[in-house]
């Protein structure tokens, strides 16, 4: 029976730290981001089949969310600024994040390759489709870390809420907007307003 390293691998999301570059008052991992990103996700894929009359899977959308960032295990977090501060970063970083990728399937046995490769890659037969689920998740994932920094007093985060919101709202996505208005307004709330 072969060995695989890939879901010990999987367990070091944990210490990969996102935002960097931008003073954090809680220090936010990929495993938590990750999993904010599937029920978001899932969430939205939600809202499309309800009230947009899709037909797409919300669980798909969600095990796409879970591994979306997986490849930063080996690339770390890039910032944002600098992973799309011009095309020619931009498409070297995809290439990196491929080889990455690669890498982490590799430590598969070989049976489960091509079923993880299409979830990392997002590759499979309907993920075209969910991709753009799993983005607005993901910048909405991001929106709300703003969010709760800024209800912290942290004033770093005002622009990169703004230019969350504006690239949120350029997604021109109406699943987006149901979840602004139905379920974002609560993540200013303190537990005793929510409750």
């Amino acid at each position: 029976m072969e060995q695989s390293n890939f879901y010990a691998m999987m367990s070091r999301m944990k210490y990969i730290n996102r935002w960097g570059l931008m003073n954090n008052t809680k220090y936010e991992n990929l495993s938590e981001h990750s999993l904010q990103v599937a029920m978001i996700a899932h969430c939205l894929v939600l809202i499309h089949n309800k009230k947009f009359g899709g037909n797409l899977n919300a669980e798909r959308a969600s095990i796409l969310a879970i591994f979306h960032d997986t490849t930063e295990i080996i690339t770390g977090d890039m910032p944002t600024p600098i992973k799309y501060f011009n095309n020619t970063i931009k498409d070297a970083y995809k290439e990196i994040e491929n080889a990455a990728a690669d890498r982490l399937c590799s430590l598969l046995p070989e049976d489960f390759r091509k079923d993880m490769e299409e979830i990392i890659k997002q590759s499979g037969k309907d993920d075209l489709k969910l991709k753009k689920f799993v983005k607005a998740a993901d910048r909405f994932s991001a929106l709300i870390k703003c969010i709760e920094e800024l209800r912290m007093g942290n004033e770093e985060f005002r622009e990169a809420k703004n230019g969350i919101e504006k690239s949120i709202s350029d997604m021109n996505m109406p699943e987006a907007d149901v979840f602004t208005n139905e379920f974002l307004p609560a993540f200013s709330l303190s537990l005793d307003e929510m409750q």
